[in-house]
């Protein structure tokens, strides 16, 4: 059987996190979100103790930050080829980065395109701003009107990249869950 590769995506404070660990306690091999860890990463080696805003606009060199998030996510792809899993989750796929750029209007080259063109994913599965369980964390730095703007850029991305998004819809993690489930079988 054909390995398939699904992403979860979304604006910040969408519950995605939850679906993950949600996924991961029913037995779900799932990669974690890279910036995450590069977040606290950076915020350690920094002289200062707060940022101002996003770490991919507030680290002294932006566009390097962004590159080592993409190849964060290339090396969870090509990880993924070692895993016995038939059904791989991610949190969040490559072309997730191009869309923070843009909603930060930062450039990037023609090697970030085609990355996004040549890891290609199975399934997208978007989940909506939801201003009921919208909240801040040490990571997120965006306003739920700044997480809409996010979840209309990578609704952009994903589309120019060919993939028809599937919007999971509003509901406990469990009823989440069962609806990726559902629609991957």
């Amino acid at each position: 059987m054909t390995k398939k590769r699904i992403v979860i995506t979304g604006a910040p404070g969408t519950g995605k996190t939850s679906v993950i660990v949600k996924l991961e306690a029913s037995n779900f091999f799932c990669f974690h979100e890279v910036i995450r860890s590069m977040t606290q990463e950076a915020k350690e080696s920094d002289q200062s103790t707060t940022f101002a805003s996003n770490p991919i606009v507030s680290v002294s060199d932006p566009y390097e930050f962004n590159t080592q998030i993409l190849n964060g996510r290339i090396k969870q792809y090509t990880d993924a080829t070692s895993k016995n899993d038939d059904i791989l989750f991610y949190d969040r796929g490559i072309p997730d980065v191009l869309a923070y750029m843009d909603y930060f209007d930062q450039t990037y080259g023609d090697d970030f395109i085609n990355e996004c063109k040549n890891h290609t994913y199975d399934h997208i599965f978007l989940l909506p701003p939801w201003e009921e369980i919208y909240v801040s964390d040490n990571e997120r730095y965006e306003s739920f009107a700044q997480a809409k703007d996010i979840h209309h850029h990578l609704l952009e991305t994903y589309t120019r990249f060919g993939y028809s998004c599937i919007e999971v819809p509003f509901g406990s993690v469990d009823e989440r869950q069962d609806f990726i489930l559902k629609s991957i079988t």
